[in-house]
């Protein structure tokens, strides 16, 4: 038998008991495979470093929202063993992969390689940026950035870390939901030139289903889960200026908490991950474009009539924090009527991993096209970003008089961009209906602009399958490709033919957008962002269904051309390094100038004021530059948040360039659930000496209570 399907409800006593009634209901089965699970802190650097997503170089950090987080899931079948990565950040590049295998390779040798090891970002826009090493990817956040790059690379590296050591027999389970009302397609246009038959054969224009991905110890302890729905986490909308993994991120801590109960976010055992899929064209504000100003509907071309007006669209809430609430709460509640439900399969079989290299450019595929009724041989291009890139989409309108959907050039921006670099008459043709504004395949000054070479790489376990993809694959793109793995499967062994095939977004390789051929034709942002031209994603299927069929013959594949280091290339960074703190005139490092209310009650918001170092001087991984704290009755201070939690915020804000100075703000929103009792607020941080040295220090506020909430009589 090669699943099992039980149906169980849980029971009252605890969530353990979940995990050890799933053990009883199948006592004879032995367990499939090791797992081990692993969680560790990324947040970098949370202030004066912009945000890597909107490219917007004033959407600079200045505090933290929520900490992002890298969660890796290890599974071993005696034979082989896979790695899978979700991390808190906008997208994952080659390098920092290939500095994550070096980190590792120190300690454990080849256990663990290119080939079964998938780093995939959730696509937060609220993290800072600089990572990516590619000029395109770094410039607007003023070249590249260590700190981050580190940050980053050190989290992923230690989250694999704890996994490898917390490894024990296990279990998984696969099963899947639907939820409504928490994305929309941000580009219909381009969606409905897709053809009629195949539109027809789905209810919605984006992907409604949840995977979900169980992990059990043998013994029946809950490890973990992994959920897979396609929705860009950009709730949190490009006026936004506190670090943080919105809306899949919240929905991470939310599943955490219930089952870690009193444990502070990112400590518990149990490990939840909410993973990006094929969501390119899928946004989270439901409300839909309208025009900024006057609230009126944007054009049919997503244009509004106001000289800087602009078509945004907004989420479901009254602001970004309630709209990243809304859609967390959705599609956690459905995670969790699944974890909780009983329902799901259980997934048996071998574990095979297979990955290859591709350079784009050099590759050919075969293409029907529809109107000739021909089979067409066609091929990749050089990297190159339309126009419509510049613009931007609903989620994040970008600058100048650029609009969606633009076909033709502009003599004024030709000269611009051929002052870059010129694109070829080649190039013109093989981007077909894009007009050319950057052609980065071209551009070598300073270094590479974007990859030439990508990362395509499959996993088998048991009846799953993880595609991972390098870049963000819109909703046909993400479904053509599902569908060309499974028959490609199928073709080998018929056996699977109910194989779950999961798209794990942007992973191992950043290469922009894979927009379908016909959605390429209206120049939405996706299709002018889909940087090998028409037929990216006709070159996709084929190679994904190479790896397909080796997989499941478990025949070699060339490993294919090594892309370049970047890190040997003398990086430009022009972000200014922080050279020394000062306190306000007659204060210290810690001081509390702002004191809270004497009392406070469930609703109410405490904010608080210290004079601080610079953020920058320690990231204060694994730790927290803010603790709530009540007083047991044993005189002892239990924290009962930190900088990861939703309730709080973390605002630092400078009060003077020139003596160093500045103060951080800590606000507090007071939780319904709270216990009523005597709390304080703490602040940790660290500054610069001008004559050089890091140093810590801490404040702490005066007491206060907080009370029961106001009776209503």
């Amino acid at each position: 038998m090669d699943s099992l399907t039980f149906k169980w409800k849980p029971p009252t006593c605890g969530l353990i008991m979940i995990g050890l009634l799933i053990g009883l209901l199948v006592p004879s089965a032995a367990s499939s495979y090791s797992i081990g699970i692993g969680i560790s802190d990324t947040t970098g650097p949370v202030a004066e470093v912009v945000f890597m997503g909107y490219a917007k170089m004033d959407q600079k950090g200045s505090g933290l929202h929520l900490r992002t987080f890298s969660r890796a899931f290890i599974i071993d079948d005696g034979e082989q063993r896979f790695v899978f990565v979700t991390v808190d950040s906008a997208m994952v590049g080659h390098d920092a992969k290939a500095a994550v295998l070096r980190n590792l390779q120190s300690k454990y040798g080849k256990l663990y390689t290119e080939s079964n090891v998938m780093i995939s970002s959730t696509h937060t826009h609220s993290s800072p940026g600089g990572f990516m090493m590619d000029v395109l990817f770094d410039l607007s956040t003023y070249g590249f950035v260590k700190e981050s790059f580190s940050a980053l690379v050190n989290g992923i590296t230690k989250s694999i870390d704890k996994a490898h050591n917390a490894i024990v027999p296990g279990r998984i389970f696969v099963t899947r939901g639907q939820v409504l009302d928490a994305n929309i397609n941000r580009s219909p246009l381009a969606y409905v030139n897709n053809p009629q038959e195949e539109r027809d054969k789905y209810k919605y224009d984006v992907d409604k289903d949840l995977v979900q991905l169980q992990f059990v110890a043998a013994n029946g302890q809950p490890l973990g889960v992994i959920n897979w729905f396609a929705v860009h986490p950009t709730s949190m909308n490009n006026t936004n200026h506190l670090v943080s993994s919105d809306n899949v991120g919240y929905a991470s801590m939310l599943f955490e908490k219930k089952i870690n109960k009193n444990v502070m976010v990112g400590k518990g055992e149990f490990v939840a991950a909410f993973a990006s899929t094929n969501l390119g064209d899928v946004s989270p504000n439901t409300r839909g474009p309208k025009c900024e100003f006057s609230g009126k509907p944007c054009s049919a071309q997503y244009t509004c009539p106001g000289q800087k007006e602009m078509c945004f669209a907004s989420g479901p809430g009254k602001d970004m924090f309630e709209s990243t609430s809304i859609i967390a709460h959705k599609i956690f509640d459905e995670a969790w009527n699944l974890w909780s439900s009983g329902m799901a399969s259980e997934v048996k079989g071998p574990l095979r991993v297979v990955h290859r290299f591709v350079d784009m450019p050099k590759q050919k595929a075969s293409f029907y096209n529809q109107t000739s009724g021909k089979v067409e041989e066609v091929h990749g291009c050089l990297p190159a970003m339309g126009y419509s890139f510049a613009a931007g989409t609903t989620d994040g309108p970008g600058s100048f008089a650029f609009e969606q959907g633009t076909t033709t050039s502009n003599p004024f921006w030709n000269t611009v961009r051929n002052f870059l670099a010129k694109p070829t008459a080649e190039d013109i043709r093989c981007h077909g209906a894009k007009p050319i504004l950057l052609a980065t395949g071209r551009m070598v000054l300073p270094y590479q602009w974007q990859p030439k070479i990508v990362s395509t790489q499959l996993a088998l376990i048991g009846n799953v399958v993880l595609a991972g993809v390098p870049g963000e694959f819109t909703t046909m793109s993400g479904r053509r490709l599902r569908e060309s793995v499974k028959k490609a499967i199928t073709r080998v062994d018929s056996s699977l033919e109910n194989i779950n095939v999961i798209i794990a977004g942007l992973s191992n390789t950043y290469s922009d957008y894979v927009a379908t051929p016909e959605e390429y034709q209206i120049q939405r942002y996706e299709g002018a962002s889909t940087i090998f031209g028409p037929h990216t994603l006709t070159i996709y299927l084929e190679q994904y269904a190479e790896l397909a069929e080796a997989l499941v013959k478990r025949t070699t594949v060339d490993p294919g051309p090594t892309p370049p280091d970047l890190s040997k290339v003398k990086l430009i960074s022009l972000v200014p390094p922080v050279i020394y703190d000062s306190p306000k005139w007659g204060k210290e490092f810690g001081d509390c100038v702002k004191q809270p209310p004497r009392t406070a009650r469930p609703g109410d918001t405490v904010s608080v004021r210290f004079i601080s170092g610079h953020p920058r001087n320690n990231f204060m991984t694994g730790n927290t530059y803010l603790t709530v704290e009540r007083l047991e009755e044993d005189e002892t201070w239990t924290p009962v948040a930190t900088d990861a939690d939703w309730e709080t915020k973390f605002i630092w804000e400078r009060t003077s360039v020139i003596l160093g100075s500045s103060h951080v703000i800590i606000k507090w929103e007071i939780p319904e659930n709270v216990i009523p009792g005597e709390y304080r607020i703490r602040h940790n941080g660290y500054y610069r000496y001008i004559l050089g040295g890091v140093y810590p220090y801490q404040g702490v506020t005066d007491h206060f209570q907080v009370k029961t909430p106001y009776l209503n009589y």
